[in-house]
């Protein structure tokens, strides 16, 4: 059973040592994303608006 457990453990840090790397590519090499800020507008319960300003990443 122990030997179970310590096999268990190596494959999973195996498997999350090579997973890592590859989701760390995305922002490697200079790629900075685009980000604008949109408004969305809604309304309370009483009827008066609300205008929210939330920041959008690409």
């Amino acid at each position: 059973m122990r030997k179970f457990i310590v096999s268990a453990t190596v494959a999973l840090v195996a498997a999350v040592s090579f997973a890592a790397p590859s989701q760390a590519g995305y922002y490697s090499y200079d790629y900075q994303p685009y980000c604008f800020v949109k408004k969305i507008k809604s309304y309370d319960y009483y009827g008066n608006v609300i205008v929210k300003k939330i920041r959008v990443c690409r």
